[in-house]
């Protein structure tokens, strides 16, 4: 389409809606996208029975906590892997429909000829912009620990370098070294892990949490939270 050199400003000035997943990245380009343009609401597609995310493993619960400590409305649907696509894409059309012109994700990687993203805006007439798009890896993560924000380790692939001791860590500059001197991309760009944001500058205040049980599904290893009601 020979739009993506426009990528990285591609929501600049604009109302635009979150593809979100709870993690660093998302997170970050959404703080990055609200210094120039207007965040209208978060979305989020679940695994088909609804009570999970996609990738990341997160529950209802802690997804809507995020939302509501960031103070967006959140949208979730559910889907399988094989309709995904043609779920997230009437999202996106709904989210037009209640003002969103843009669509923003925390993607670094994607390629500039047969982004997935830029296919399903297409469809929905939203554009796409990714502010973190082909930044440095380790720039990226000490920008986000430089700015205040905090995300834990909650998903690793057991067979990319990660294991189970590293579930509940916090990403910090000392471990962002460790993890590089290990080989991991300091960003999970390759799959190796998800993290879950729990403070942050546009949070009004932190997730209260507790770890429980974590639970192996096949090359993966994900920890389990629950969420503490303060107010309870």
């Amino acid at each position: 389409m020979g739009i993506s050199q426009d990528w990285k400003t591609g929501a600049d000035g604009q109302k635009f809606v979150v593809s979100f997943s709870g993690g660093k990245d998302s997170t970050l380009a959404l703080y990055e996208a609200m210094k120039t343009g207007k965040a209208v609401g978060l979305i989020i597609v679940l695994e088909e029975y609804g009570t999970r995310s996609h990738s990341h493993g997160m529950t209802v619960d802690f997804i809507k906590a995020q939302a509501a400590s960031i103070g967006l409305p959140i949208y979730l649907a559910a889907a399988s892997w094989e309709n995904y696509e043609a779920t997230f894409i009437d999202m996106l059309h709904k989210m037009k429909t209640l003002g969103a012109e843009a669509l923003v994700t925390g993607d670094l990687d994607m390629p500039e000829h047969g982004c997935w993203h830029e296919k399903v805006t297409n469809i929905a007439n939203l554009t796409l912009g990714m502010p973190l798009w082909q930044a440095d890896h380790t720039e990226i993560v000490e920008r986000f620990i430089n700015l205040g924000f905090k995300t834990i380790i909650t998903t690793v692939n057991l067979t990319l370098g990660m294991c189970e001791d590293d579930l509940g860590k916090v990403l910090t500059y000392e471990y962002v070294q460790e993890l590089k001197s290990r080989g991991i991309d300091p960003c999970g760009e390759g799959g190796e892990f998800h993290t879950t944001v729990i403070d942050g500058p546009i949070f009004k205040q932190p997730i209260s949490f507790r770890p429980l049980e974590i639970i192996r599904e096949n090359n993966y290893a994900f920890l389990l939270l629950q969420l503490i009601y303060t107010n309870d």
